[in-house]
C-alpha cells in the first residue's frame, strides 16, 4: 500500500521506521543524493535520502547539511505552513546517518518560473514560501527547488543550506519585493517568536521548535530569533538593490 495520500504521522511513521531500500543516485546534485524505497509491512513509498558521507565540504556551513533539511522541516511545522515533505534523521540509513524526505510526484518542468507566469493561483503559496525562506535565511532556492504536487500544493526541497548566522538569502522569489506580507502569515510568525521565548513557559519541550533548536549552533539559533523579529518590524517582503542576491544555477 503506497500511503502517498496519507497523514503526516503516517509519513513520519514510515521514514523513521521503515527498511530502506536505494533505487539509485539522483544525477547533476553537488551532493550524492540517493532515491530510496521504504517498507514497513504493506506501506511503501519512495524517499530522498541525502547521507552526512556524501556531502561536499564547504567553507561557510559545517559538516552534518543533513540535519538542516530536518530543522527547515521542523521551522515549516512549527510555523503550521506545510511547506516542507516530511523529513526525519536516520542513523541507521545505508550509507550512514542522513535525511529521509518523502518523495513528492512533480512535474520538473513546473518550477517556480513556470508557475509565477502562467498559475496566479499559486502566487499566495509562493508568497508564503518566500517568508519561510527569509526566515531560513535560505542561501539556495532555486526555480526547481519549487515543487508543484497533487491537487496545485507547492513544496519547497534542497534545504541543506539554510539557517546560517549571517545574512545569506539567495532566492528567485523577488516577485513581491516591497509588498506587504499577509497579516495571516505575520501572525504565524508572531506565534513561532513565542514559541522560540518559551511562552507559555516550559511549552517550548512539546514544540517542534525544541527540537529545531538542537540542530543549530546557538549562533544560528540568535540569528533565527533576529530574523523573525525584523519580519515583525518591516512586515514586507525583502528587496535585493544589488540584484545579486540569486542562487546558480537559477533551475
Amino acid at each position: 500500500m503506497d500511503v502517498g495520500r496519507e497523514g503526516v504521522g503516517d509519513q513520519n511513521t514510515l521514514l523513521e521506521c521503515g527498511s530502506i531500500e536505494v533505487l539509485g543516485q539522483l544525477a547533476n546534485s553537488s551532493n550524492e543524493t540517493f532515491l530510496v524505497e521504504v517498507t514497513q509491512g504493506e506501506a511503501q513509498h519512495w524517499a530522498i535520502y541525502k547521507p552526512e558521507l556524501g556531502e561536499r565540504p564547504l567553507r561557510d556551513f559545517p559538516p552534518g547539511l543533513y540535519r538542516r533539511e530536518r530543522a527547515a522541516y521542523l521551522l515549516s511545522e512549527s510555523l503550521g505552513w506545510g511547506i516542507v515533505p516530511t523529513t526525519v534523521v536516520r542513523d541507521d540509513a545505508p550509507f550512514g546517518p542522513g535525511s529521509l524526505q518523502w518523495f513528492v510526484d512533480h512535474d520538473p518542468d513546473r518550477h517556480y518560473f513556470a508557475l509565477f507566469e502562467e498559475e496566479p493561483a499559486t502566487h499566495d503559496q509562493l508568497r508564503t514560501m518566500a517568508v519561510f525562506d527569509l526566515l531560513a535565511n535560505n542561501t539556495d532556492r532555486k526555480a526547481g527547488h519549487v515543487l508543484r504536487g497533487h491537487r496545485g500544493r507547492l513544496w519547497g526541497i534542497d534545504h541543506g543550506l539554510c539557517f546560517a548566522a549571517p545574512f545569506k538569502l539567495r532566492t528567485v522569489i523577488w516577485d513581491f519585493a516591497g509588498e506587504r506580507i499577509d497579516a495571516g502569515l505575520l501572525a504565524d510568525v508572531d506565534r513561532l517568536a513565542d514559541a522560540l521565548a518559551g511562552n507559555p513557559p516550559g511549552e517550548l519541550a512539546g514544540h517542534p521548535t525544541g527540537e529545531l533548536t538542537g540542530h543549530l549552533s546557538r549562533f544560528e539559533v540568535a540569528a533565527l530569533r533576529q530574523r523573525i523579529r525584523a519580519v515583525l518590524l518591516e512586515g514586507e517582503f525583502p528587496e535585493d538593490p544589488t540584484g545579486m542576491r540569486f542562487p546558480w544555477p537559477l533551475v
